[in-house]
């Protein structure tokens, strides 16, 4: 069974090289316990608390054509340890866009990027560019969906990467201060209703103002957790059966009481979920 570890940590605003190393190090750290997949914070890399455009474009990882050193260097103690390896950041591409982005690091293949796709407003999200896909990445483990913090609230998301096929969903976020609900209650909801893996990897401290509170969590297909942090740093590592995932049928009672997460769906009626909506502005 594949092993996922959440690390719920500090960063250090604006300096993509300390938080790298000390991503390194800490991989290496927990290597000896045969970890299939490691997941850090939205925005680990690089810190989210920015007031202008300018700030998140000084801030931000450069992919594209010459891309950040600190991004190969992941890849290369990613092929070390023989993990994948997610982790968020602002990213500034070749069209000078910033995106609040995750990068899938696997063992010798190139990485990948999921683009957050809800935006609240607040820090770094106003001034980035919204993702455009919702994608499962084939992984050697097996499929991940990729999600950001805010992407949590609107359960389409989630659903549309169960219908995908995805065996986990990993959520780095920065779930700042009065953000509990979001913590404690959509993680197990949306694990239990698509019958899938959940993990939330949030951060704590201070940055420029904001607190971050922690609470990460690693939901199983049930919507139980296996395994809650409060606010301290900590990581949390979980075994994950896909074969509960991929079992889409709930028997409580064989003949009696059992339930399907998909074939009762029907989207016939739920067309107005795709119908255009003018923006209100209160």
């Amino acid at each position: 069974m594949p092993r996922i570890a959440c690390i719920q940590t500090d960063l250090v605003f604006g300096d993509i090289s300390a938080n790298s190393n000390a991503l390194i190090a800490k991989v290496r750290s927990l290597s000896y316990q045969n970890i299939d997949i490691y997941v850090f914070p939205e925005a680990y890399l690089t810190g989210y608390c920015v007031s202008s455009p300018d700030e998140a474009r000084s801030i931000a990882v450069k992919t594209g054509k010459e891309p950040n050193a600190s991004l190969a260097e992941i890849q290369a103690v990613s092929d070390e340890v023989n993990a994948i390896i997610v982790v968020g950041f602002a990213e500034l591409d070749d069209e000078n866009r910033v995106f609040n982005s995750v990068g899938l690091f696997e063992p010798g293949t190139d990485m990948r990027l999921y683009r957050k796709t809800h935006l609240p407003e607040l820090g770094l999200d106003h001034f980035v560019t919204l993702g455009t896909q919702l994608e499962v990445f084939e992984t050697r483990i097996g499929k991940i969906g990729i999600l950001i913090c805010f992407d949590i609230r609107s359960p389409e998301a989630t659903r549309s990467l169960a219908l995908q096929g995805a065996d986990v969903i990993v959520l780095p976020t920065n779930w700042p201060t009065g953000a509990d609900i979001a913590a404690d209650l959509y993680p197990l909801v949306r694990a239990s209703e698509n019958k899938l893996f959940y993990a939330t990897c949030n951060r704590v401290g201070t940055e420029n103002g904001f607190s971050f509170i922690g609470k990460s969590k690693i939901v199983d297909p049930f919507g139980k957790i296996t395994q809650a942090a409060e606010g301290q740093e900590v990581v949390l590592m979980a075994d994950m059966d896909f074969q509960l995932s991929r079992e889409k049928r709930n028997i409580t009672v064989p003949g009696k009481h059992e339930t399907t997460v998909f074939q009762s769906r029907r989207p016939e009626l739920y067309q107005e979920l795709t119908k255009p909506r003018p923006i209100q502005v209160v």
